[in-house]
């Protein structure tokens, strides 16, 4: 490697480690407006007609309660909305 290369690949490597350090900087930042805010006070729900199942998944996207998101499964984003059951519904394990 030439002496060019390795300035090259240090400043690089330095952008992209300063990069990494705002972006987590960010998250942390993130992390703390939302338990200030009561997000971890929010209730975690299940659906009844997707309790036990292996699709679910429940996690809430969205960085404030107004756009937040609740994304129930990769089959059925918002739940399962009608009378019957859910015909993709799984108990099996997915590992065993």
């Amino acid at each position: 490697m030439s002496a060019s290369e390795e300035t090259f690949y240090g400043a690089n490597y330095l952008f992209i480690k300063q990069d990494f350090m705002r972006w987590r900087r960010l998250q942390s930042k993130l992390h703390i407006l939302r338990s200030q805010v009561g997000f971890t006070d929010t209730t975690h729900s299940c659906p009844k007609v997707c309790q036990g199942c292996t699709n679910f998944h429940g996690l809430s996207y969205g960085t404030n309660r107004e756009t937040r998101t609740v994304l129930i499964c990769a089959i059925h984003p918002y739940g399962w909305r009608q009378e019957e059951p859910c015909p993709d519904w799984s108990d099996t394990e997915l590992c065993s």
